[in-house]
């Protein structure tokens, strides 16, 4: 089935005009001006009539399987459904485990992401959990990532975080490594995406990582470097350093997180103190537990994350802060898509690519989200639902 998006604003994430979209077997066929087909051809064409036409949105750190346990088996976060994935633009996620590798293992990760994709988006994941060493399925990281398709990386590993397993700089050397040489063999990124915390290291143990070996500065990303100012400042010299910083949406004073900076004000800062703009990441921690500890460590509330916080910060970093859409729209596409080395195909607009796309109106609402050439969502209630909802 050949499909049609006719008068379409797209970008790109950079401003093409107005452009007919062509997508056939789950891919982008042709962009032009005006496309026109013979009528023996069996096509079906959807007018947007001037309508924006973006990258469908990547989140980079999603709980697939669910997160939490922090106060208890009762407090384990369920599995995210695909509607909660799609109807927020997302088509592409990357799942990962959070505090709890005891009870949740990377193996039931794996079998996640792969329903997922075959419900219609695409989804990748992280070897690991918060602890070092982390779980695997093949016993290793780097044969993890060369051997197993989905995995890209390891994560999230936590650091500078009492829940952490206070793994040592020698720890994260050869962890860095094994994802290094790992996306060498396989031609991935081999990421090591990193949970940081309040802890009063920061970034410091990352930044004594990179000083002290070989391994470059593009393969380690640290991510909530909103949740406070110390670890923010911190993150803003890592950028300047060449480092990716990963923003999480979810992580607001809104969300109950009363020391965090809110994401798209993290955004326009960030931009403003001149890191650039192509290092910068949001991604939601989306179906996670969002727990609130006091000054004791102890437990005071939790929240589960949701993804929709991911497009509310975009739409928030263009109306409120004055962002350019373009701008706005690389942190959660080309940019993620750089950063895990899934770029062409993945994070932009382009013949070739996968035909992942969201359809916004001039108030930036969602009107129609498309994953590998699939209506998904639209504004109307047409929405393609999971196998168990």
């Amino acid at each position: 089935m050949l499909t049609l998006l006719k008068n379409a604003q797209v970008l790109a994430p950079e401003d093409r005009g107005i452009n007919d979209i062509l997508m056939c077997d789950g891919m982008i066929a042709a962009m032009a001006p005006r496309i026109d087909l013979p009528a023996s051809l069996r096509v079906e064409v959807h007018d947007v009539g001037g309508d924006y036409v973006v990258p469908g949105f990547i989140d980079q750190h999603v709980h697939l399987i669910g997160g939490g346990g922090e106060a208890g088996f009762v407090s384990r976060t369920p599995e995210v459904t695909l509607t909660n994935i799609t109807r927020w633009g997302i088509t592409t996620v990357v799942g990962c485990l959070g505090t709890d590798g005891i009870t949740r293992h990377p193996e039931s990760l794996l079998a996640k992401a792969r329903s997922l994709a075959h419900e219609g988006i695409s989804a990748y994941m992280y070897v690991g959990s918060y602890e070092v060493p982390p779980p695997t399925i093949t016993g290793s990281v780097r044969s993890d990532i060369v051997l197993i398709g989905e995995i890209i990386g390891a994560g999230e590993i936590a650091v500078s975080d009492h829940r952490s397993s206070q793994p040592s700089i020698e720890d994260l050397r050869k962890l860095a490594a094994e994802c290094r040489v790992g996306g060498m063999l396989s031609g991935k990124a081999g990421v090591l995406h990193l949970h940081i915390g309040d802890g009063k290291g920061a970034l410091d143990p990352l930044v004594e990582v990179v000083e002290t070996s070989d391994i470059p500065i593009a393969q380690i990303i640290p991510t909530h470097v909103n949740r406070n100012p110390y670890l923010f400042e911190s993150s803003i010299e890592w950028g300047h350093r060449g480092g990716f910083i990963d923003i999480t949406s979810g992580v607001s004073p809104a969300e109950g997180f009363g020391r965090a900076i809110k994401p798209s004000t993290a955004l326009k800062k960030a931009l403003d103190s001149g890191v650039p703009a192509h290092l910068i990441t949001m991604s939601s921690d989306g179906n996670g537990s969002m727990p609130a500890f006091n000054d004791r460590g102890d437990l005071e509330g939790l929240l589960v994350a949701s993804l929709s916080s991911l497009y509310r910060e975009f739409v928030d970093a263009v109306i409120l802060e004055g962002i350019p859409v373009g701008t706005a729209l690389r942190v959660i596409t080309k940019n993620v898509a750089c950063g895990l080395r899934l770029y062409p195909r993945k994070g932009c607009i382009g013949i070739g690519g996968d035909a992942d796309l969201v359809v916004l109106d001039a108030n930036l609402a969602i009107k129609q989200v498309w994953a590998r050439g699939r209506l998904m969502a639209d504004s109307e209630g047409h929405i393609v639902k999971g196998t168990f909802e």
